[in-house]
């Protein structure tokens, strides 16, 4: 179940409590990805974020990546469904600045305000999605909730279609986008071409066998 922004109050906990916390939060953790806290008091962490990605996105080669000006060794593609990635973050960091960090550490050449992050957590037996604002913190929400993902885990998908900000694509961004929806329409034709062909074949076979004289 999707909900509109159902943010929780970003409650401001004190060194000590944030020391405990931590300390509650390392004694669960099962896979090694523990939060540290410094003598500033910011602490970092692990997040683990599964990317759930409709649209294609740009992909940037290695001979083009640190270039300002668009290059065309940039290829787009759709995304294996399911993908997780993990990323290391402070509290500071805000849903805007992960964003960015992950699309970064995937040499993803789109704009990162073609995304958003989700939070997908368990209430009453019943799951629930929603979506992060930019200046929510997810590394403070991810101590609050615990280690466990099945409490609460982040998701990265594009904005809704009626939220796009197509102004935001480059010109072979929507060139590449184009060329993936022409070859899938090709293929849904040639494949309803095939079944046509397939279901006339027998048609014919059974008019055959019902007129056949005798």
């Amino acid at each position: 179940k999707d909900v509109e922004k159902e943010r929780e109050p970003h409650v401001y906990l004190s060194k000590e409590e944030v020391k405990e916390k931590i300390q509650s939060y390392n004694s669960s953790v099962t896979d090694k990805l523990k939060m540290t806290l410094n003598a500033n008091g910011i602490y970092t962490g692990f997040i683990k974020v599964q990317m759930e990605l409709c649209r294609p996105i740009t992909v940037q080669s290695s001979q083009s990546q640190g270039r300002c000006a668009p290059s065309n060794m940039e290829t787009a593609f759709y995304l294996p469904d399911g993908c997780v990635n993990t990323l290391h973050i402070s509290s500071t960091n805000t849903v805007r600045e992960v964003i960015e960090a992950l699309l970064k550490k995937f040499f993803v050449a789109d704009n990162p305000a073609k995304f958003a992050l989700y939070k997908r957590c368990h209430k009453e037996d019943q799951v629930y999605t929603c979506k992060l604002s930019d200046r929510e913190h997810p590394l403070y929400l991810r101590l609050v909730a615990g280690p466990k993902t099945e409490m609460l885990s982040f998701v990265l998908r594009e904005h809704e279609t009626g939220e796009v900000m197509w102004e935001a694509f480059s010109i072979p961004e929507l060139q590449n986008f184009l060329r993936i929806l022409d070859k899938e329409e090709n293929d849904q034709l040639q494949i309803l071409k095939s079944r046509y062909a397939a279901y006339r074949g027998k048609l014919e076979e059974a008019l055959r066998g019902v007129l056949k004289p005798g």
